[in-house]
């Protein structure tokens, strides 16, 4: 590892404004599996004795480092040495996991080191009380460890004791506040990339979309009660943000969950892991099963209100669930042989009311397989200080932010509503640890379209399972009070050349043109865009002439029926420029003067038309509808493209009580008789 990494324009600004909490993530790597403990221990060391940019001064901290963690982690075959050297000098540092439990023999309290192999460990009352989570799941501290000599003569005697511990912690009791200030320094997009930098990701190396999705994997860190499920193919680092970058979180790997450890252990009233960590997460999740019959139903209690019963007593946690599990098939075939919860253990898969309680279902598929080019060497968050902040981070709420600045479309049920404003509420927190800094519209939109297809893809499994219920998966939202109603999509469900089911933006058309004597059916998308002006511009370099007819005459249309389609807005007064895309041989896109006419109207009057539907016909100079030669053709063409409805010319009518039943069951018939009825018929309801 070259010592003197270059440094960039965010390290050089980074380490201005959060000076002494950042640590160079590939001296990190440096240490990693040389020593048996997690990342954020190593983290911790680097912390104390590397934050700085002088190459020299680092290289001195990361020696210093280097001694401690030699002298003070046990490896695998020196337990016996470690014991040797507290017998000898009377006591001896080391750096352990250490748990509790209490011995009800003695009375008393005794601690576990794993690494000396030790379960009789002497602890004072004292330390128990004041570090509860050494009786659950346990945590990282440096241990000093002392030997009484006396007490090993005696008979069953317990020599060991833990004299001192100290949590494996560097961040202070202000630490939001400093990050807080250091983010003001940063841009939005310099911030994010720093976030991704502070897990050890580059940011540079990463798509767009699987940035996105790396920090989607941290809103469970700040929002409590939130439940994410995680699905995609081995070797993505599912569980890395998990195992190895906060104390908070817990990883709880495949096989048992007993309900005790979860939730509450009856016998004693010990609080369990949703109590005591920020996260619980389940990796290798097909193989998970719970201990006894009524677990599931417990966890998804728990899922729904953050409570659980013991007895007649309902105790509150606030522990965020996360699933992770991995497909043995890619996405698409998934999605054809069932659903994509498929790989959850049998008592979730089909269970639409434990998926209802999933607030994300996150893409897995869509972040590339870890290898070493996706690693930074670059200065990020020491991760206990970032985990800390996650951590206070809980305690606040941003959904005040969305209150008459975002308007969810009627597809959204109250559940579906909640999940969104907790992911959204999330991805703010993580971008604007400050609340009193003002949110800008397009990182709250966003962090909203985020937060709806996280969601939607819950939504459409259920669907998929054949709940009616669920049958309205078309969320969409505004922003502002004379927003565009804008649709989010599951990209997974959506093809670029089919008619999906969610309606295109305003202005935007499905268009099948009848074709004739030299061409074929074919589908178009017309997409129109309004501003102020006066002329009409087609962006297509060499736009065929059948489509510029087409659109000259609805253009005058427009013009002369104005009235009627767009109310008292003036179309001259706009200037409308179109763009054509054809999905098919037939490229001419004849006889579409209504769908243009259509795609005009409703980007004048920003509101979109209905998913799922193909508009058809061709109009004259003199607002007659023209008659369509093969209407089945077009009908059957339509439905191989995707679409669930069909809007023509009512002249068609007849000739359609020839089409094949198969065809007629499948898609409906909407009929025209001018126009400003098929503008009528076409624009969504929302």
């Amino acid at each position: 590892m070259s010592e003197t990494m270059e440094l960039d324009d965010l390290d050089t600004k980074a380490t201005a404004a959060f000076d002494g909490h950042l640590v160079r993530k590939d001296l990190v790597r440096r240490f990693r599996g040389q020593f048996p403990v997690p990342t954020y221990v190593v983290e911790f060391m680097l912390g104390r004795y590397c934050a700085s940019t002088d190459p020299a001064e680092i290289e001195e901290g990361a020696e210093m480092v280097q001694q401690q963690l030699i002298a003070r982690t046990v490896r695998a075959g020196e337990e016996e040495l470690f014991k040797a050297k507290a017998r000898d000098n009377g006591s001896v540092k080391m750096i352990d996991i250490i748990t509790a439990r209490l011995d009800a023999k003695s009375d008393s309290y005794l601690a576990t080191l794993p690494s000396l192999r030790l379960n009789d460990v002497r602890i004072g009352d004292k330390l128990v009380r004041d570090h509860e989570r050494m009786l659950t799941g346990g945590f990282y501290a440096e241990v000093e460890v002392g030997y009484d000599a006396a007490i090993a003569q005696e008979k069953g005697g317990r020599p060991f004791e833990i004299l001192t511990l100290r949590e494996i912690q560097l961040s202070t009791r202000d630490i939001l506040d400093r990050i807080a200030a250091g983010r003001a320094a940063l841009s939005t997009p310099e911030w994010k990339d720093l976030l991704l930098r502070s897990v050890g990701l580059e940011p540079s190396m990463l798509s767009q979309r699987a940035r996105d999705v790396s920090l989607l994997r941290m809103v469970p860190f700040v929002e409590r009660n939130y439940n994410m499920v995680e699905l995609g193919p081995r070797g993505t680092g599912k569980s890395h943000l998990f195992q190895q970058v906060s104390p908070y979180a817990h990883l709880v790997s495949g096989g048992k969950a007993t309900v005790a450890r979860m939730f509450v252990n009856m016998a004693n009233g010990q609080r369990g892991l949703v109590c005591q960590y920020d996260v619980v997460c389940f990796d290798e999740i097909a193989g998970v099963s719970f201990d006894q019959k009524d677990g599931v139903n417990i966890m998804k209690g728990y899922m729904e209100s953050g409570e659980f019963s013991r007895g007649r007593e309902s105790i509150r946690a606030e522990g965020s669930i996360v699933l992770l599990g991995n497909f043995d098939v890619d996405v698409q075939h998934q999605q054809r042989v069932g659903h994509l919860f498929g790989p959850l253990p049998p008592e979730m898969r089909n269970d639409t009311a434990f998926m209802d309680r999933i607030h994300a279902y996150l893409p897995g598929w869509d972040i590339p397989k870890v290898s070493r080019s996706l690693f930074t060497d670059h200065f990020g968050l020491v991760s206990d200080v970032l985990a800390e902040c996650f951590s206070r981070l809980r305690s606040q709420s941003r959904i005040s932010v969305l209150q008459s600045r975002v308007h969810f479309g009627g597809a959204l049920s109250g559940r579906d509503t909640n999940a969104v404003n907790k992911t959204v509420s999330g991805l703010l927190k993580l971008l604007y640890p400050n609340p009193d800094q003002p949110v800008p519209d397009e990182d709250l939109e966003w962090a909203v379209r985020l937060g709806l297809e996280m969601r939607r893809r819950v939504k459409e499994q259920q669907k998929r399972i054949g709940s009616a219920e669920f049958r309205n998966t078309q969320f969409s939202y505004t922003i502002g009070m004379d927003g565009v109603e804008k649709f989010v999509a599951t990209p997974e469900l959506q093809s670029e050349d089919s008619i999906g089911v969610d309606p295109l933006p305003a202005g935007q058309v499905w268009a099948i043109s009848a074709g004739g004597q030299d061409e074929g059916v074919g589908l178009y998308r017309i997409e129109v865009n309004e501003g102020p002006g006066g002329s009409v511009r087609v962006l297509n370099q060499s736009a065929p002439a059948p489509f510029r007819e087409s659109l000259n005459i609805a253009v005058q249309n427009l013009y002369a029926r104005g009235n009627e389609l767009v109310g008292d807005r003036n179309p001259r007064e706009h200037e409308f420029t179109l763009q054509l895309r054809s999905f098919d041989a037939a490229k001419s896109a004849s006889q579409t003067g209504v769908p243009i006419l259509v795609a005009l109207a409703s980007a004048l009057l920003a509101r979109p038309l209905k998913g799922g539907m193909a508009v058809v016909g061709g109009i004259n100079l003199g607002g007659s509808i023209e008659q369509v030669h093969n209407p089945i053709d077009v009908v059957e063409h339509a439905l191989s493209k995707g679409a669930a409805t069909v809007l023509m010319p009512v002249s068609c009518r007849r000739a359609l009580v020839d089409l094949s039943d198969d065809a007629a069951t499948k898609v409906q018939l909407l009929y025209y008789s001018d126009a400003p009825d098929a503008l009528r018929k076409a624009l969504h309801d929302g």
